[in-house]
């Protein structure tokens, strides 16, 4: 295992922006307040979603597009620096009203509701490829 200690410097709650997209407003929140590493955890609902499984085989991510309203329970992910600009790494798992889930690597979503705490780091996490994987993983 790679690792690396991190001490944390910022902490915020955020209300996301009805009908803008989930994972792009942590990222423009993230540039604008410089953070390069964080970890996130978010509620709320979403008006449609798409999803992404990464087929360990093909090593090629297939997405699946949901146009429904879907509550957020909940989304949780990370900040780290890819090709030169802030990336949420995020996961989320979703509800439909009859109680079953879908859930995956959230592509994007428009918000409903959404409410977020994101915890900043000292140290900039990047990402770069892989080779086993294909993925582009943290370089710790």
């Amino acid at each position: 295992m790679d690792y690396q200690e991190v001490d944390a410097t910022r902490e915020f709650v955020a209300r996301l922006e009805h009908g803008g997209d989930w994972r792009a407003q942590i990222e423009a929140f993230a540039a604008d307040e410089g953070i390069a590493s964080a970890f996130f955890f978010g509620l709320g609902a979403v008006q449609d979603a798409e999803l992404a499984f990464y087929d360990q085989d093909t090593k090629e991510y297939d997405s699946i597009v949901f146009e429904e309203p879907l509550e957020v329970v909940p989304a949780v992910g990370n900040v780290s620096t890819l090709d030169g600009e802030p990336f949420a790494h995020t996961h989320v798992a979703l509800s439909r009203p009859d109680g079953t889930t879908v859930a995956g690597h959230l592509d994007s979503a428009t918000v409903f509701a959404g409410e977020l705490y994101l915890r900043a780091f000292d140290t900039d996490l990047v990402r770069e490829r892989d080779p086993v994987t294909d993925l582009d993983l943290w370089n710790l």
